[in-house]
């Protein structure tokens, strides 16, 4: 199984790419084009997504030294939209050193 961190970054792309489709393409189709359809699709992976988002920040917490305070600024930021792409670089920072901690 990949690291933690690996697997969150993956996670927390995948959520915020489906949480701008259903702010800018499945909400639009329904309300604008009357496709409620969109929004039941879309708005559940987005919700499978966000709970898998969840138990990761959970394991990752479980398996790495991170404060508190670094989960819940994450977890702030995947319920904004475009903010957890701005994220992500301090992520793979945060992942390089968890790695270069591990032990040999």
């Amino acid at each position: 199984m990949k690291h933690p961190v690996s697997f969150l970054r993956t996670i927390t792309l995948l959520e915020a790419i489906s949480f701008l489709i259903l702010l800018f393409i499945a909400m639009p189709l329904k309300y604008a084009w009357g496709m409620p359809m969109a929004v039941k699709i879309v708005g559940m992976a987005h919700g499978l997504l966000f709970v898998t988002f969840c138990f990761a920040l959970y394991r990752v917490l479980m398996h790495t030294k991170w404060p508190f305070s670094r989960a819940l600024l994450l977890f702030v930021a995947s319920l904004l939209p475009f903010v957890p792409f701005f994220i992500d670089r301090r992520m793979r920072a945060w992942a390089a050193e968890d790695s270069s901690q591990a032990p040999a």
